[in-house]
């Protein structure tokens, strides 16, 4: 039995996960469970990662405590954001994507330089305010004094183990991965004016980090490398998508939820770029060609303005009262970045059914059936739109992560697209960061094939049909 140890770092909450591969089976245990709380000051909204990283490194400690003889450890988390540091030092709190003034800033100041269009071959992301290049346009002259730049999940694994990498498919979040080469774009780079020296070497999926700091191997009780694994979560999360054939799209659904199917090289065309679908790495060289949906963030949001105002929230409750609404109910664009940043969400989304002449919903129940039929009709709509931008037909759309629990989200999924959803597994992200770390221990062997063999034979799908509308 080859016993990993998984640091799944997500945007209000991390774990810590021990995973157990013996003859081609997997067995998960979570260990440690920690918040991940934002910390708004003067300069902005900030990610605490000194905290987050007390909850890593305690819960290392707990994983070697259930499993001594772990044998490597991987780091995932979101992507785009980072940490700047000099030297040893990390100067300050990484920005949070979700500060609204120091997004907005970041798209003019680069596409004065280079604009959408002529950045869109070159990288092949889909336009977002908050991608990396747009923030570090805003950081002005801390560019000048910092002489590292590690995202948030190689902070993470240079906390751990001393050494500066770039995993691959995070750095192609960015918007300064050459979308081709698949290497740092210098020229771009110099372009908007970011120093080429800041950005690390860049590692694959696999690829050994490094080992523990003496010192944190005394803090977590045992010692193991760090290997690099899908570090993006996405990536990591649709290695894990269990499909077995490739007329397959998947919806990898949190805070986000991110609809696309599988490619084996980038799509660049205009069509693309207009529909704003993106292009980022995969495990295995392969694309994930996708777009942005603003996914739960929507929902979980609106409990929590209603649980600020003293109200207590059954959330399995609430869905099953808005699977019983009856009549149509208001869709709105769930793509608006109007419900991006935090805040008021139920207030913006009646807000933004008002000004489009639609109906509010006047209860819990037709709000929550609300904002679930909004996800259902992006969802539906993205899947339409990369079949027809890449060419895959696809015949099942798998739904991973939180969103596969969401019974009515998944059945309306089906409906609206008019495809079988398959959902599951849940713990996808988990899932693919010990399938990468396995095949380097030579627990498993293949390619992604193979490995997503192993997760349907483990967690097999829970499938909704379509119902006639």
């Amino acid at each position: 039995m080859t016993a990993l140890a998984a640091i799944d770092l997500g945007a209000t909450s991390g774990r810590v996960i021990v995973g157990r591969f013996a003859d081609g089976s997997l067995e998960m245990e979570t260990v440690a469970r920690f918040p991940n709380a934002p910390v708004r000051t003067p300069s902005g909204l900030h990610w605490d990662v000194t905290a987050l990283y007390r909850g890593a490194r305690d819960g290392l400690a707990e994983a070697f405590r259930a499993a001594p003889d772990i044998a490597s450890i991987g780091v995932d988390s979101w992507a785009v954001d980072y940490a700047l540091l000099r030297g040893d030092r990390v100067l300050g709190e990484p920005f949070h994507y979700r500060d609204e003034e120091r997004t907005a800033r970041g798209p003019g100041l680069v596409h004065a330089r280079t604009p959408f269009a002529e950045l869109y071959p070159r990288n092949g992301l889909q336009f977002l305010a908050f991608n990396t290049l747009y923030q570090l346009a805003t950081e002005g002259d801390m560019l000048d004094v910092a002489d590292a730049l590690l995202l948030i999940p190689d902070l993470f694994g240079w906390m751990l183990t001393g050494e500066r990498v770039a995993e691959r498919t995070n750095a192609s979040t960015t918007g300064l991965l050459d979308v081709t080469t698949r290497e740092w774009d210098a020229d771009l780079l110099s372009r908007i004016g970011v120093p080429a020296g800041l950005l690390p070497r860049l590692v694959d999926p696999g690829d050994r980090v490094g080992g523990l700091l003496p010192h944190v191997a005394r803090e977590v009780g045992g010692s193991a490398p760090v290997v690099a694994v899908g570090s993006h979560d996405t990536a990591s999360a649709v290695a894990a998508v269990p499909m077995r054939a490739d007329r397959a799209a998947y919806i990898s659904c949190g805070t986000w939820g991110l609809v696309g199917v599988e490619t084996e090289r980038p799509i660049l065309t205009d069509a693309a770029r207009e529909a704003n679908f993106t292009n980022e790495g995969g495990v295995d060289g392969r694309t994930r060609f996708l777009h942005n949906v603003m996914g739960l963030w929507l929902l979980s949001e609106t409990i929590r303005e209603w649980e600020r105002a003293g109200e207590r929230i059954d959330l399995p409750a609430l869905l099953a009262e808005a699977a019983e609404v009856r009549g149509s109910v208001g869709i709105f664009d769930a793509n608006d970045p109007v419900f991006l940043p935090p805040g008021d969400m139920p207030g913006r989304i009646a807000a933004w059914l008002r000004e489009h002449d639609r109906p509010v919903p006047e209860s819990r129940a037709a709000f929550a059936r609300s904002i679930v039929e909004s996800l259902a009709a992006a969802f539906a709509g993205a899947v339409a739109t990369a079949s027809a931008l890449s060419g895959v037909p696809v015949e099942t759309i798998h739904v991973v992560g939180g969103g596969a629990l969401n019974a009515l989200l998944c059945q309306l999924t089906a409906d609206r697209s008019g495809i079988p959803v398959e959902a599951g597994p849940v713990e996808a992200t988990a899932i693919g960061n010990l399938l990468i770390q396995a095949r380097a221990a030579g627990a498993v062997s293949g390619d992604l094939e193979a490995l997503r063999s192993v997760v349907a034979g483990a967690f097999p799908p829970v499938r909704y049909e379509p119902r006639r509308q």
